[in-house]
């Protein structure tokens, strides 16, 4: 047991503690605010505060978790080594010339997501405005890097100071816009998007429409066979997302209650777990969120436990206080659409933190750092995917982190122009990342 003193135990403190010392690096702690049983321990400790106590190991602290609410905060980013980081402290007895217990605080929390900010046409937060990527670090899992770093200083002062070792993984996420895109549409959307090839003069498509009409052919976004084949094969720990949200501009999915599709999600769920992909008009409404979270519940016979919010618009706090109201346990939309990257400096799973509340919540928040679906305008080959890919994987296993990728059933499909997302998706899954 390591016992750090500060000079208030606060929610925020005991978060990012517990995050960086259970949750990346593996061991416990224990917090007090008390001088006299701090210089009583004589196992591992240090302080965490303005100015240190007496020769203690010592971590120079800067105000923001020890506030409340939100302030204007002052973001300096400088480069460290091979990575970088904010918040400078400047005592010359500080283990670390950064705060990095705040500015990892700063990063999970999402805090400049609550402060003023322009958003994009989907009314989402957008990369461009994050310090991420304004500094050039949203390709780096800073957090995890930065909690390396202070486990080393740990080593150098107690070297007998245990750590539980935790294992690269590998965690693909499959989200569901259509399940499918001829089948089961209903005669009047059918003709509609024929008479639309037919117009745009798209005949291979048309023939194909016909014939997934007519029960000649397999539907071209039901890939779900390749997806638990895969499943089977090497037993990752995988997702798919359906959306059962009603029709709308954002929201093209078959009907929830049309038999084959409820068929289809099932047969799903019997290999592989199965959530619920979040309307655009859900993420923010309560009633709708709930309306859609029965529906799952009702074709899976089973309370939802995994969400993930179409085109990855979160609202906060309001879409994840929805969430945990529904009792949802896990989160995958922590990202962004069009740039790859770690939007919360993390490859480890953490709990969402309410500013608003000052509370940490049961929600946990799963941070992807590629999107198929988001790159697919960028990345022009397979071999610039795989690259792509394993520049991610590389930087993720130096800290034994998580690695999560988000596709789109339909880029399984041989109706997309670039037909090697399929492969790529295969690499991921077969690679062993020894």
């Amino acid at each position: 047991m390591l016992l750090i003193h500060v000079q208030k135990v606060t929610p925020r403190v005991s978060y990012t503690f517990k995050q960086i010392c259970k949750r990346i690096l593996g061991f416990n702690v224990d917090l007090t605010s008390k001088i006299e049983p701090f210089i009583a321990h004589d196992g591992p400790k240090f302080s965490y505060g303005k100015q240190p106590l007496g020769k203690e190991l010592y971590f120079q602290s800067v105000d923001l978790l020890f506030e409340q609410g939100l302030n204007d905060v002052d973001i300096q980013v400088s480069d460290w080594e091979e990575t970088k980081c904010f918040f400078q402290v400047k005592h010359e007895n500080t283990a670390l010339p950064f705060d990095i217990f705040a500015a990892t605080f700063y990063l999970l929390t999402r805090y400049e997501e609550y402060l003023p900010h322009v958003k994009d046409s989907l009314g989402r937060f957008p990369a461009n405005e994050s310090v991420a990527y304004t500094n050039d670090f949203l390709q780096d899992p800073v957090v995890d890097k930065w909690a390396y770093k202070f486990m080393n200083v740990l080593l150098d002062k107690y070297p007998n100071l245990e750590f539980e070792k935790r294992k690269f993984s590998v965690r693909p996420i499959v989200s569901v816009s259509q399940t499918f895109a001829y089948k089961n549409k209903g005669l009047l959307r059918s003709i509609g998007g024929g008479f639309k090839d037919l117009w745009k003069l798209k005949l291979e498509e048309l023939t194909d429409r016909f014939k997934v009409f007519i029960g000649l052919q397999k539907d071209p976004y039901d890939t779900f066979d390749f997806i638990i084949n895969l499943q089977k094969d090497k037993k990752r720990k995988t997702k798919v997302l359906f959306g059962v949200g009603d029709y709308s501009n954002y929201e093209k999915n078959v009907g929830h209650n049309h038999p084959k599709h409820r068929t289809l999600i099932k047969h799903i769920a019997d290999y592989i777990d199965v959530g619920l992909k979040v309307s655009y008009e859900a993420i923010c409404d309560l009633s709708i969120l709930n309306k859609e979270k029965q529906r799952i519940e009702a074709i899976l016979n089973r309370r939802l436990k995994y969400s993930l919010c179409s085109f990855f618009k979160i609202k906060l706090p309001e879409a994840y206080r929805h969430f945990i109201e529904l009792e949802i346990e896990e989160d995958y939309s922590m990202g962004y659409s069009a740039f790859s990257g770690f939007r919360a400096g993390t490859c480890t799973p953490f709990m969402f933190y309410d500013l608003d509340y000052e509370v940490q919540t049961p929600l946990k928040v799963y941070s992807f750092c590629f999107s198929g679906d988001g790159r697919k305008f960028e990345v022009d080959s397979e071999e610039a995917a795989r690259n792509e890919i394993l520049m991610y994987i590389k930087k993720i296993k130096e800290v034994e982190g998580t690695f999560i990728p988000v596709f789109s059933n339909t880029l399984f499909s041989d109706l997309e122009d670039q037909t090697f997302w399929k492969s790529t998706f295969e690499f991921i899954w077969n690679t062993t990342y020894e």
